[in-house]
């Protein structure tokens, strides 16, 4: 398979950390681009942010139109019903992008992965499971879908993990974000939780909150 076409954006020369940002379900590598000057990186700070674009597959939920999408949904329930081996496969893609920043000259633990929606869903599978160290996880009004599937890494047994909801979702039910918060804990994770007061979609808070976790966990202060 070949690389993911993204969008990139670096914030200096010859960036030392790289964030993998996955849209969700019919967006793009674009959808998380406005994103990058507010999130109050220190000047001088040398981050590649990588915003790959999802395949075009045909989705169940949506009458079987093709659009970008990481896997295919079969059903709204609760339970989420979906191509596990779809969602393998873009987790497959990611991993290339991960090899090809190291390729770049970025470390493993440079590197956050983070993931809206359905993209969260791959980031929680990349991360957990990659079998050199990355420095976090940020998922996104999302859920945690590969959760009975997932082989975890023990490179990432203590990888910081960052899960932010709306509580008005109504896409990705809040009950959902909770339970990835409880799912990962009793796996022996230690997934911090913030809500806001907004739907399915991201806010200043919470784009502040994600500068605050990438400075951390980036080093960048």
């Amino acid at each position: 398979m070949s690389i993911l076409k993204c969008v990139e954006i670096e914030t200096g020369p010859t960036p030392d950390a790289s964030v993998i940002w996955l849209h969700g379900l019919g967006a793009s590598g674009h959808d998380f681009e406005p994103v990058v000057p507010h999130l109050g990186l220190p000047e001088g700070a040398a981050v590649r942010f990588v915003f790959p674009h999802a395949p075009m597959l045909p989705v169940t939920i949506n009458g079987g139109m093709r659009m970008p999408a990481w896997y295919d949904i079969k059903a709204m329930d609760v339970e989420r019903a979906i191509d596990t081996e779809q969602l393998m496969q873009s987790a497959e893609a990611v991993n290339r992008l991960i090899e090809r920043e190291v390729e770049r000259g970025v470390a493993t633990d440079r590197m956050v992965i983070a993931g809206f929606s359905q993209g969260g869903a791959v980031a929680y599978q990349v991360g957990l499971s990659y079998p050199e160290p990355l420095a976090g996880i940020l998922g996104l009004s999302t859920y945690f879908a590969s959760a009975k599937t997932v082989q975890p890494s023990a490179a990432n047994r203590n990888i910081p993990i960052k899960i932010y909801h709306g509580i008005h979702d109504p896409m990705v039910p809040e009950v959902l974000g909770r339970q990835s918060v409880t799912t990962l804990t009793e796996m022996g994770y230690k997934p911090e939780y913030q809500t806001y007061p907004m739907d399915h979609s991201v806010c200043m808070e919470e784009i502040q909150d994600i500068g605050a976790f990438l400075r951390k966990h980036l080093k960048l202060d």
